[in-house]
């Protein structure tokens, strides 16, 4: 129990108030037990301080109140100010700011002990007061103007320090006026309300600590995995942005399915710790991709490796059409010795058409090499007939123009990877999860690895890593695996398509909620509360901010 300090007279140790009968006492006690219980399970700062400082009110029966921090500048700050029959409340969840200056600890190198709330911080004394107006040794000309200006009478104050386990103060809990509960009357605070006060002022303080420990224990984390995506970010710019935009849209179609009053989603709730936990594996979903090789991860064309090798076929052609004018060459000058004008024309008029079938070859490799178009059998058949082409390459040997690799990747049916390609991007989940499920999660975080090691999954078994069914999957990795997809979609900064529009992207969704491939029910959500609406808001340019007509998505039903 902290020293009492009785400065009504003069600075002298003592007790102020004659003892509470045992019945008050007992039901105060049990309130301060509910109390120290409820601060345990709060998380928000702010909340908890308010928490804090009601309860002191509360069990002491006090009008008002003030809740300091002590700041690493060696001050007192206002966190909360309260006064009940005012009807005035500052800072906290209010959204109003308190405007006073912070206290001084030290003025010129000396501990500040005129202010009442500085002392008990210096010294770690509760201070019980029964008159402001008569007690002598503290400046109140700051409570006296508060007074004057809002007509309110400040009489007896109990300043309590707040000390954590470590005996370090870390606030100071004031309360103004305790009223007599028989007849209303301002009164001085007893003794059993500076026990209770103090009692709750260490339990407040090891609770204030505590969370202050775990945020920044979490900050600290959170810290961590942005570092990871900024990794990433750096191997793969095109990454790094979905990796930020996923968690996003993540939440914000999570938060629509929790406000659902209505339909099948009715029952999903989501608490903070909830929220937290979704918004974590967010952040991880793609923490695999660091395995990823770059080269694969930002393939924007066919033949891209660490460079683009298209530019390889261009060096051969001109080889090509080097050889072929130098043939061309050694035949007129032959015919024309021979005096074969007709055929040193005509000679000249293959090389031509030949020169244009070279042109055109070119034009139609590189034209495969962007990958933006699905292959015919045609083209892909034309592909292996100019591989067959002969050259002469820098060591003077005979080879095909193309090598087995160059005609694995040309050939690609669709887009830019091949199936080896593909199946090293796949592996980035099954390295995500193998990475998050090695991890001691807290309980509080136990299902992330599988929130996000399911985004691939599809809800009729066909997706991977593990080929789940919709059953076997938890709402919030159904709505990750959304969130992958739509931002997919519309990223505007891969290296191997545009960004689509609003209208595209819902009815390329929509055909996958019509094959099985992501959730019905939070597809209905998504397009019906308009959650693609408010994420390109966010993120998208305006010109892929196009009008949509719901009523013609694939499988939505407005």
């Amino acid at each position: 129990m902290s020293r009492s300090v009785d400065r009504t007279r003069g600075p002298r140790r003592s007790s102020i108030g004659a003892p509470a009968p045992a019945d008050d006492l007992v039901q105060r006690l049990e309130q301060l037990n509910e109390i120290g219980a409820s601060l345990s399970g709060e998380r928000d700062i702010d909340r908890l301080l308010e928490t804090i400082l009601s309860a002191a009110k509360t069990i002491t029966r006090a009008d008002g109140g003030t809740l300091y921090r002590v700041t690493d500048e060696q001050t007192l700050r206002f966190e909360i100010v309260r006064t009940s029959s005012l009807k005035y409340y500052l800072g906290g969840t209010t959204g109003e700011s308190v405007p006073f200056y912070p206290i001084q600890l030290y003025k010129d190198g000396e501990p500040n002990h005129g202010m009442v709330a500085a002392y008990a911080a210096l010294t770690g004394q509760t201070v019980n007061i029964a008159d402001a107006y008569t007690a002598e040794g503290f400046d109140f000309s700051g409570t006296r103007a508060f007074d004057a200006k809002t007509g309110y009478r400040s009489k007896s104050f109990l300043t309590v320090p707040m000390k954590n386990h470590e005996n370090e103060i870390i606030g100071v809990l004031q309360l103004i006026n305790a009223a007599d509960p028989a007849t209303g009357e301002i009164v001085s605070f007893s003794s059993s309300d500076q026990r209770l006060a103090e009692s709750l002022a260490s339990q407040a303080a090891i609770a204030l600590t505590n969370r202050m420990l775990i945020n920044q224990l979490e900050q600290l984390f959170e810290s961590f995995i942005n570092m990871i995506n900024s990794a990433i970010d750096e191997k793969s710019p095109y990454t790094g942005g979905h990796c930020q935009r996923v968690p996003v849209l993540t939440m914000l179609l999570a938060e629509a399915v929790n406000d659902t009053v209505d339909g099948p989603l009715h029952d999903f709730t989501m608490t903070d710790k909830d929220r937290y936990e979704l918004k974590i594996a967010g952040l991880l979903h793609d923490c695999g991709k660091v395995t990823t090789p770059v080269h694969v991860v930002d393939k924007s064309t066919k033949l891209e490796t660490i460079y683009d090798r298209v530019h390889l076929l261009d060096t051969r052609f001109e080889v090509l059409k080097r050889d072929l004018e130098i043939e061309l060459l050694r035949d007129q000058q032959r015919l024309l010795e021979q005096g074969k004008r007709m055929e040193a024309a005509e000679a000249e008029k293959r090389y031509r058409d030949r020169l244009r079938t070279l042109d055109d070859d070119r034009s139609f490799l590189r034209a495969c090499n962007i990958g933006g178009e699905r292959m015919r059998d045609e083209d892909v058949e034309r592909v292996r007939r100019i591989s067959r082409y002969r050259w002469r390459d820098v060591a003077g040997h005979e080879a095909d123009f193309l090598t087995d690799d160059e005609v694995t990747n040309l050939t690609i049916r669709a887009g830019t990877l091949t199936a080896d390609e593909r199946q090293i991007i796949n592996h980035h989940i099954v390295a995500t999860i193998n990475m998050l499920e090695a991890l001691p999660w807290p309980n509080h975080l136990t299902n992330v690895p599988e929130y996000a090691g399911g985004h691939h999954e599809r809800m009729d078994g066909k997706g991977y890593p593990k080929g789940l069914t919709r059953e076997q999957m938890s709402v919030q990795a159904r709505c990750m695996g959304i969130a992958d997809i739509f931002e997919a979609l519309t990223a505007k900064d891969r290296p191997y398509k545009k960004g689509k529009t609003l209208s595209e992207s819902l009815e390329i969704l929509g055909k996958f909620r019509q094959n099985g491939h992501v959730d019905t029910d939070l597809f209905d959500v998504f397009v019906r509360e308009k959650v693609y609406l408010r994420y390109a808001e966010m993120f998208l340019d305006p010109e892929q901010i196009d009008v949509v007509d719901e009523s013609k998505i694939p499988g939505f039903a407005p």
